[in-house]
């Protein structure tokens, strides 16, 4: 599927950043960084830009091809590895940041990623997230249509126990990210970090 939809010269979710990861840049340490389901690159290439030593997983070969044409074209570099996240291992004590936007899964494998977060984070690692949150099914703006694959923040903090946080709300907010993610959008962004 995703393939399929990134198979096109245009970026279908933009080349530019995410709005809350830009925002939260300052909060963010320097050092390694992951981004799960990274797509085409455009947050990982960001924080690459800002001096991140930053692996982009993805289970598009095109989608990590994009990627690295689009970390060319801004003088970054990245590294990449073609997995399903799902499957891939985070490694313990791994990293100091690890990036989560828009990557959505079937409850099960979301509850053994975001516990694999947590020991994959360094101490004083960080973890953000941004994510649709069930009320997003009453905007049709973007996301997954399946209620399921939909993240609430009540969830997270259980999922994500042993991570202190820092910033921690569900809202609406404008999001204009390419194709498909335009318009009112409801989401939960976490910031939060391990001890």
């Amino acid at each position: 599927m995703w393939d399929q939809r990134y198979n096109t010269s245009e970026y279908i979710y933009g080349k530019e950043p995410n709005d809350f990861l830009r925002q939260s840049l300052p909060a963010l340490p320097l050092g390694d960084f992951l981004c799960l389901a990274e797509g085409e690159g455009r947050n990982a290439v960001f924080l690459a830009q800002h001096h991140r030593n930053v692996t982009a997983v993805d289970a598009s070969a095109i989608g990590l091809s994009k990627a690295h044409r689009l970390a060319v074209e801004r003088g970054a570099t990245l590294t990449t590895h073609l997995a399903d996240i799902a499957h891939f291992n985070l490694g313990e004590e791994r990293w100091d940041g690890i990036v989560s936007i828009f990557a959505h899964l079937p409850p099960p494998a979301r509850k053994a990623l975001h516990k694999q977060i947590v020991h994959a984070l360094r101490p004083g690692g960080i973890f953000l997230l941004e994510a649709y949150t069930p009320r997003q099914l009453d905007y049709n703006t973007g996301g997954p249509p399946e209620i399921a694959l939909l993240m609430d923040l009540d969830s997270l903090q259980q999922e994500l126990q042993g991570l202190r946080f820092l910033h921690a709300q569900e809202c609406t907010r404008e999001l204009h990210e390419g194709l498909f993610h335009n318009g009112p959008s409801a989401v939960v962004q976490i910031l939060a970090q391990r001890p």
